[in-house]
């Protein structure tokens, strides 16, 4: 087995001035007061794969983080397809995927980030089918948990349109935000998209415009990243 490629944090390159942090900064403002400021958790997702949604995940969360004195934490919760781990260089074990199994507490696998006030939860590995295991677990519990420990709760997860998981677990947060990469997917994809939560009575906050081209580093964009369903030797410790 050749060795794991080991890349630069994500919050490494992360750049307060740049223009997508102050498109961040401003989705963050939208989002208050379309909650009137009461909002603790959003899930971030897209219509189909490769559109960004793990990007903004992570960049939303270091932003918060650093614009606030809030206890930020970003949860992949993407368990098919994980990449948050890799983007903050942690390991991938143990992680959201233990505690929805019960084997442990929220927490014993929340790991600090070089961001003072981010911590991350990794996917962890499943030993069971990933919907079965979503789906029989308490998720609303484990949502109010999260609260309990932190002020702002980020979770990735995997896309609407080809898995039913964001629709599972976005009923348990205070709202959604859809990334779609512009000029690439289809008008039709997002309103299919769009409908699936709606028809599910999940809040959408909005929709964000993504294009990290010429943006980031080669390794970080989503097109060098095949989607995959991964098996529980997938997701070993880095």
């Amino acid at each position: 087995m050749s060795p794991r490629k080991t890349f630069q944090s994500i919050a490494s390159i992360y750049d307060r001035e740049s223009s997508y942090a102050t498109e961040l900064r401003r989705i963050y403002s939208n989002l208050k007061s379309k909650s009137d400021g009461d909002s603790q958790s959003i899930l971030i997702t897209s219509a189909m794969i490769g559109e960004g949604k793990s990007l903004t995940s992570s960049y939303l969360a270091i932003t918060v983080a650093n614009l606030t004195q809030l206890k930020v934490v970003l949860v992949d919760f993407d368990l098919r397809r994980p990449k948050i781990h890799e983007y903050f260089n942690v390991g991938s074990r143990p992680g959201i995927a233990d505690i929805l199994r019960g084997d442990m507490k929220i927490k014993a696998v929340a790991r600090k980030s070089s961001i003072p006030n981010l911590q991350i939860i990794s996917s962890g590995a499943s030993n069971r089918t990933v919907g079965e295991l979503i789906d029989q677990s308490d998720l609303s519990i484990i949502v109010q948990e999260l609260k309990f420990y932190f002020d702002f709760i980020v979770i990735d997860s995997p896309p609407v349109i080809p898995v039913s998981d964001p629709l599972l677990i976005g009923d348990h947060v205070d709202g959604v935000l859809m990334v779609v990469r512009a000029g690439s997917t289809q008008r039709e994809v997002v309103k299919r998209a769009v409908n699936l939560l709606k028809n599910a009575s999940i809040n959408i906050y909005g929709v964000v415009a993504n294009d990290y081209e010429d943006v980031l580093p080669y390794y970080f964009k989503d097109r060098y990243y095949g989607y995959h369903y991964s098996t529980p030797t997938d997701n070993k410790a880095s």
